[in-house]
């Protein structure tokens, strides 16, 4: 079913880059490749730290040399690695209920055990409301640290819970930085990565998702038993804590700093910090160039370009310009989770249970195939399109799940559900797994991208 809605409203995609309802938040950096608009959200004045320390902005090493505009500096990778932390924990928590079901507080209702994975899902969609208007008022560095905090305090409830009730609680504070940091991260990346490996870039914020999957599969070998599971949970404060000090690796979005002050110094100085550029006059144009744009969009039946207010979520509904992107947006959110992955993700040990002697060893096998998956899509998310990659992801997922339901109506060996499963997982990462969460970016005008992605992330969640 959801191959089939897929499809039809992956024609926006294509379809958004040839009109002027669908100007990208992002457009390129490099010098000689176009405008980029400033993100146009109110917030405080930049009187807040950008991250950068004031003699590092000068430029770093190693770099691309007079223009660097496109290159990817050691402080873009820092600040992207840094910054993919967040997904990490997104990831490792989705993952992380799989195994110890049978040793978290013995004697526990299944009830009460699906209630505690369930709360993630709803702290998810509450921190993905939150996301955009925080990462608005804050910053973009502001949000995913408010994020990380939330981590933080999440893993320490469930790491010292006295029952089933707080494990709940501890669930839902981290799905509700989950949330967050699944709307923030994907804009704080846009905003700060060139446009000629932002698809890769952003692909790779995925990765961290499936690595976190995996680890929590790994780390369960040892831990998923009675006298140790506390350490899983452990785990999610500890890499918050990592992050929190990775901080000074974080610098604030410039184009959130030039939306709040055209003449920013900070904007410049994390421009010239992150590109490497050695002369301030191509600082001077990559900022010359939002600007100018934001004034273009302005002339060119734009609601209010950098100067206007953060668009509502009744705004996105009744501009009927942008309506077929809102609905094309909402669509690929509902395929990814209609698809049936979160029965992989969340109970594959259970499924697996009379399928293979170890259940476990099959749901680690299941994660190691999602990583490969997604390091193939990284490879191939800037050289095919977006929709190519929807639909022959939603077709494979689609033809999966016939086969699977073959064999386990005993028509296929059992060994051929696990072989399909795995397929199942490695189309849904070419595809649907990454592309909904990148494409919100890339289709909505700059006013209304926070608002637009966290009315899709909501319904992801």
């Amino acid at each position: 079913t959801a191959a089939a809605l897929v499809g039809p409203f992956t024609a926006v995609m294509e379809n958004a880059g040839d009109n002027d309802l669908a100007e990208p938040l992002i457009p390129p950096l490099e010098i000689g490749k176009g405008d980029a608009p400033t993100s146009d959200t109110p917030s405080s004045p930049d009187t807040e730290d950008a991250g950068v320390p004031m003699d590092d902005a000068s430029g770093t090493e190693g770099t691309s040399g007079a223009t660097g505009g496109g290159a990817v500096t050691t402080p873009l990778v820092a600040a992207v690695s840094a910054a993919s932390i967040g997904q990490f924990l997104l990831g490792y928590n989705t993952g992380v209920m799989n195994a110890p079901h049978a040793v978290v507080f013995p004697g526990h209702s299944t009830a009460s055990w699906s209630i505690a994975v369930s709360a993630f899902a709803v702290g998810g969609g509450i921190g993905a409301l939150a996301g955009g208007p925080l990462a608005d008022r804050r910053g973009r560095r502001g949000a995913v640290l408010s994020c990380s905090a939330a981590f933080l305090l999440g893993g320490a409830l469930q790491s010292f819970a006295p029952d089933m009730l707080t494990i709940v609680l501890g669930r839902l504070v981290i799905g509700v930085a989950s949330g967050g940091v699944s709307t923030v991260g994907p804009v704080y990346l846009g905003e700060l990565a060139p446009e000629s490996v932002r698809g890769a870039l952003g692909t790779l914020f995925q990765l961290a998702v499936v690595l976190g999957i995996l680890l929590s599969n790994v780390l369960a070998f040892p831990l998923a038993t009675e006298s140790r599971w506390r350490m899983l949970f452990l785990v999610t404060a500890i890499l918050a804590a990592v992050q929190l000090f990775c901080a000074p690796f974080l610098p604030e979005s410039p184009r959130w700093l030039l939306s709040q002050d055209r003449e920013s110094r900070k904007a410049r100085m994390v421009i010239k910090f992150l590109r490497g550029y050695r002369d301030d006059s191509e600082v001077e144009a990559e900022v010359e160039r939002s600007l100018r744009a934001v004034e273009a969009d302005n002339t060119t039946g734009g609601t209010g370009g950098g100067e206007g207010p953060r668009k509502t979520v009744r705004d996105l509904m009744t501009d009927r310009k942008i309506r077929p992107l809102v609905l094309g947006s909402l669509v690929l959110q509902m395929a990814q989770q209609l698809s049936g992955i979160n029965a992989v993700f969340y109970y594959s040990t259970m499924f697996f249970d009379g399928v293979i002697g170890n259940p476990l060893v099959g749901t680690t096998l299941v994660s190691i195939v999602n990583v490969i998956a997604t390091l193939l899509a990284v490879a191939l998310m800037d050289k095919c399109g977006r929709r190519t990659l929807v639909l022959w992801s939603a077709g494979g997922m689609c033809i999966c799940c016939i086969l699977l339901i073959l064999s386990l109506l005993g028509f296929l060996a059992n060994i051929m559900a696990l072989v399909i499963v795995n397929l199942f997982v490695s189309f849904f990462e070419l595809g649907l797994g990454p592309i909904p969460f990148l494409i919100v970016p890339e289709m909505f005008r700059t006013e209304y991208v926070s608002t637009a992605m966290s009315v899709s992330l909501l319904i992801n969640w």
